[in-house]
């Protein structure tokens, strides 16, 4: 298997990195992975993860529910529940932050649709895992690769819903969102906080390091400052406490 070794801190370019935690992967293959962190700015990210090319075994398991849509089990239907109440959730947020109740929306690695159908529904244009979203909701989601098709300017609003931690070209793909975005578009992200009190409580077993698939672990200061090396001003923080208690449960 070929893996990638981070030797230089994605964020801020420092070679002081040193390893803090060693994570187990539950879901597909109960391999070991070692995550580092830098000690210029604190960002912490998985070290020796497999490369683009090889990860997607790694998601290939019925129990990777983002990209299954399994019911099997009661923490699934618990994750079910709370996913239709989050759907209006986001929608309203989307709304507020956006200050317009339509517009033309990218849903970067929008699994199985739900979210890109929610707001389709609610009149936002969405060019968009595929074969679940084709069947259900009549939505053809592009690979990827599709990101370089879309002209400057195309997007109101680009929402990342548990995606930017899974992304290996991280600067890149911040670098392409800015040029994505009209003057006035907003970006929203969610990740999961590594410095929350859940992460700090469960330690190496906490669900959301979920190595290897979460290539980068954020903390509210570490995902601002991505955002203003890459052009981005900050203008509100939300917590999402649905999305840490499904993680305490399954952790």
């Amino acid at each position: 298997m070929n893996k990638l070794t981070i030797k230089a801190c994605p964020l801020c370019g420092g070679t002081h990195l040193e390893r803090t935690l060693t994570c187990i992967d539950h879901y597909a293959s109960g391999e070991v992975f070692h995550l580092c962190r830098c000690r210029d700015c604190g960002f912490l990210f998985t070290q020796d993860f497999p490369v683009e090319a090889e990860i997607g075994r790694y998601y290939e398991t019925p129990d990777y529910i983002s990209h299954t849509d399994t019911r099997k089990g009661a923490m699934n239907s618990v994750y079910h529940w709370v996913r239709n109440y989050m759907l209006g959730r986001k929608a309203r947020l989307v709304f507020r932050e956006a200050h317009r109740k339509e517009g033309s929306l990218l849903d970067l690695g929008t699994g199985t649709g739900y979210f890109a159908d929610a707001m389709q529904r609610r009149g936002w244009k969405s060019p968009q895992a595929r074969a679940f979203a084709k069947e259900h909701f009549n939505l053809d989601v592009k690979p990827h690769t599709a990101l370089k098709d879309f002209a400057p300017g195309s997007f109101d609003v680009i929402t990342l819903w548990h995606v930017m931690e899974h992304l290996e070209p991280l600067n890149e793909t911040w670098e392409t969102l800015h040029s994505l975005l009209t003057e006035k578009g907003v970006l929203i992200v969610a990740v999961p906080n590594c410095s929350s009190f859940d992460a700090k409580k469960y330690g190496a077993y906490w669900a959301a390091y979920d190595v290897p698939r979460h290539l980068w672990h954020f903390t509210p200061g570490t995902i601002q400052q991505f955002g203003s090396k890459h052009g981005f001003i900050m203008a509100e923080r939300h917590p999402m406490p649905f999305d840490a208690f499904y993680v305490s449960m399954l952790t």
